[in-house]
């Protein structure tokens, strides 16, 4: 009897130490923006307040290739970091250049039933080492979901959405490589990091 409850005092102790944990960092959490609550983003900042934007700044809008789609789609990669785990993250704007809404082509998930079972995807992205001549598909999740922006089924005319996409990293010494989605031209970028 002593023993399941120094048991249940323990799992209650552990609790109360998660949940105040929990407390602690959701209030370290907040802050950073104005007094209405609102975030103050830095480029509206830097207008606001009369000065040039940093070279940070304009280093976040920088355009490492435009792809071409079909119907005036447009993917416009802004980035490609290598991280310490092993992966390449690689991100951009898709957007609609045509005066028309569009419906994005199935095609763009890809051809693996696995990940068009998840819905619309950029699953269909590769990237393409062609020093060390491999092609590297977009991660799956251990229940087959792409690692990349997902649900988009649509864009409006004019619109812009930001994507990603994630594969294996290539060797080190490769810095190059060309990115590929279906149905859009192909683009040559740089990774860094």
């Amino acid at each position: 009897m002593s023993v399941r409850f120094t048991t249940r005092a323990r799992s209650g102790a552990v609790a109360l130490v998660v949940a105040a944990g929990l407390a602690l960092g959701v209030a370290g959490c907040g802050g950073g923006g104005d007094d209405d609550g609102k975030p103050e983003s830095t480029a509206s900042a830097s207008q606001e307040r009369g000065s040039e934007p940093s070279a940070q700044e304009n280093e976040a809008t920088e355009t490492l290739a435009e792809l071409r789609g079909p119907d005036g789609l447009l993917l416009q990669v802004t980035s490609a970091e290598r991280d310490d785990g092993g992966f390449v993250t690689v991100n951009g704007t898709l957007k609609n250049d045509s005066d028309k809404s569009l419906n994005l082509p199935a095609q763009l998930s890809g051809n693996e039933t696995e990940v068009i079972r998840n819905g619309r995807s950029l699953g269909g992205a590769t990237l393409v080492d062609s020093k060390g001549k491999k092609r590297y598909y977009v991660l799956r999740d251990t229940d087959g979901r792409p690692l990349t922006t997902t649900g988009i089924t649509g864009i409006k005319s004019g619109e812009s959405v930001p994507v990603f996409m994630q594969f294996p990293a290539p060797p080190t010494d490769t810095v190059e490589v060309s990115i590929q989605l279906p149905m859009f031209a192909s683009g040559t970028i740089q990774i860094s990091g």
